[in-house]
């Protein structure tokens, strides 16, 4: 029998795009494999968890769950604040970077407008150009960093409102000092948005976050609750700028989008000063143990100022991927950079030790099969 109704109609930007996840998650893989994964390092996470202090503030605030929460995360925002000596009038909390990402866009890009970033940079952006229409203009990585003068440079050419760049960086681990980034802010032209996206800074060395002026119209910092503090399952970021640009989000953003256990976790988190030092710490071991496990194994880890380390497998991208495979055969979740000549290297996540020894188990294991092949 012929359907009676028509289906919804997509507008046409929408119908032409892919449906598509810019990451495929571990529980997805796993629900494919029929099993988990022995050693989850492939995602970025912060293995060595939240603040204790978060948790509580997090299992307190449950029984409060029935309230809405505070649309304008009020307390929180004034927290961040205080932790980076600027205005609250500078800062705006918001759903992950990932979250900030999209309503950035949507603020500033029409359909057919230039965004500039980098070929093989954080992918989840560059969902967001596609989403509203933006049209990406990209430039190559330069010695596995990301190229703030080839940024710059294209951001004239193209006359784009917007460019953006990771420092430390993902995929690679990589960072440009800070002097490099205030001469890139300097450079930026008149009317273009420098995204400063700066998830993994607490893991970086001295000398890699700029000094910049909150108010600066040029630049957008953008820092998270994922990495350091351990809170990635809560999805909660800021973004420190001028305060004109800070007042736009509040045009565009979800209002309720910040769960009252979310903020109650992040408040805490940020006012336990003694949580990060000792995740640094541990992460900084876990770094040297998987340069120490890649270098036994022939490959060449690439100096990281993240909490994971890029490991060139010393080939192309064919045989990386297989190497990728076969370490996912054996119940060890990593990824990899998914562009030439960035994806000859795996990426591996600052696992707990005991995850750190089964990749140690594993991964002779796995080169052998992936030279075979």
């Amino acid at each position: 029998m012929p359907a009676r109704f028509t289906a919804a109609r997509f507008t046409a930007l929408v119908d032409s795009l892919p449906a598509t996840v810019p990451f495929v998650g571990p529980e997805t893989q796993e629900r494919a494999r029929g099993k988990v994964f022995r050693a989850r390092i492939g995602a970025n996470e912060n293995a060595f968890g939240p603040s204790p202090k978060a948790v509580a503030a997090m299992q307190a605030e449950a029984a409060e769950a029935w309230k809405y929460c505070d649309p304008e995360s009020h307390d929180l925002r004034h927290a961040v604040a205080a932790a980076h000596g600027v205005s609250p009038a500078n800062v705006h909390v918001g759903e992950g970077i990932d979250g900030i990402l999209g309503l950035v866009v949507r603020m500033l890009v029409e359909p057919g407008m230039p965004v500039v970033s980098s070929l093989g940079a954080y992918p989840t952006f560059n969902f967001h150009v596609a989403g509203f229409g933006g049209r990406l203009v990209t430039v190559p990585y330069r010695d596995d960093r990301e190229d703030p003068q080839a940024l710059v440079d294209a951001v004239r050419r193209e006359k784009a409102p917007l460019v953006y760049i990771a420092n430390p960086d993902n995929p690679m681990g990589t960072w440009w000092p800070a002097g490099d980034i205030r001469r890139m802010v300097e450079a930026v032209p008149d009317g273009t948005l420098l995204l400063l996206d700066e998830a993994y800074a607490e893991f970086a060395p001295d000398g890699v976050s700029p000094v910049l002026d909150p108010d600066d119209p040029r630049v957008l910092r953008l820092r998270t609750f994922s990495k350091a503090h351990g809170l990635a399952g809560i999805r909660v970021g800021y973004a420190i700028g001028a305060p004109a640009l800070i007042a736009g989000f509040d045009k565009v953003r979800n209002h309720f989008g910040i769960s009252r256990v979310s903020q109650a976790g992040a408040l805490a988190a940020i006012r336990d000063a003694d949580h990060v030092p000792r995740v640094r710490g541990a992460v900084a071991a876990a770094r040297d143990r998987i340069g120490e496990i890649a270098r036994r194994n022939g490959l060449s880890p690439l100096p990281s100022a993240t909490n994971f380390v890029t490991v060139d497998c010393g080939r192309d991208g064919a045989f990386a991927r297989r190497v990728l495979q076969a370490l996912v055969a054996r119940d060890v979740f990593v990824r990899m950079p998914g562009v030439a000549p960035l994806d000859r290297c795996i990426r591996i996540g600052c696992g707990r030790p005991g995850e750190l020894d089964i990749l140690a188990d594993e991964l002779p294991a796995a080169l052998a099969e992936a030279a075979r092949a």
